[in-house]
């Protein structure tokens, strides 16, 4: 027996549901930070590693249009590339974060070097470049969704920034406050096309586990940073 078509609201709300059981701002990680209770080395490690996910996210975005034939489509996904790469004389994501770097006291080269990121992070980080490369566009775009419940967290990120690490520079959390707003855009657009052409039931249920795929690489990240940096961290062997 074929499985139903959901309506719009029973696919938002099976959407919604995976944010509710499995998005990233119950990690043990982030309850630490967003409660004060990290050393400056944890939070510095978290930049770092973090970056290697920001700097992908437009490789990603480059690969879901690589596979999107409708050039209104790309159109609409396209300022997603600008808005982490940034353009001539306006500064993007990517910079922010560089900045953000900066402001907890950790040199450019040393981001954009990369040498301390976790294998872990490294590793899901390309699987999600690699998954939105073999996926279909709108299953891809689908697992962006992760966004519907970014803003609560970056809410509660930027007090936490500001309350519990005074020594990070204020001027760093620019990245922080862009998002706030960024990420409710992105997550409108991206809903927006997922319920319209997500159209048969094969589909919405791709989306959804297109969407627990995004949240599981959200928390695999952050195990990664965790067993790195956090309390009882394990010391990776560096090569002789």
């Amino acid at each position: 027996m074929s499985e139903a078509l959901w309506d719009h609201d029973t696919f938002i709300n099976k959407l919604r549901e995976i944010g509710v059981r499995s998005y990233h701002d119950k990690h043990p990680f982030h309850l630490l930070m967003n409660t004060g209770q990290l050393a400056p080395e944890a939070i510095r490690g978290w930049v770092i590693n973090r970056f290697y996910y920001q700097k992908n996210i437009p490789v990603k975005d480059a690969a879901i249009l690589s596979n999107c034939p409708s050039h209104e489509i790309r159109r609409l996904w396209t300022y997603r590339i600008v808005e982490h790469d940034g353009a001539q004389g306006e500064e993007g994501g990517i910079e922010a974060w560089l900045r953000l770097g900066a402001a907890c006291g950790i040199p450019r080269e040393e981001m954009l070097l990369g040498d301390h990121v976790a294998p872990s992070v490294r590793f899901a980080v390309d699987a999600y470049v690699h998954f939105c490369r073999e996926k279909p566009w709108i299953i891809s775009m689908s697992s962006s969704l992760t966004e519907l419940f970014a803003p609560d967290l970056m809410a509660k990120r930027l007090e936490a920034f500001q309350v519990n690490y005074k020594w990070v520079k204020p001027w760093g959390f620019d990245y922080f406050q862009r998002r706030l707003t960024q990420a409710r855009k992105d997550s409108d657009g991206a809903l927006a096309l997922t319920l319209k052409y997500c159209d048969t039931a094969e589909l919405q249920r791709e989306a959804v586990r297109a969407l627990i795929f995004k949240c599981d690489l959200l928390w695999a990240i952050l195990d990664g940073i965790h067993l790195k940096y956090g309390p009882g961290a394990v010391t990776t062997p560096s090569v002789p």
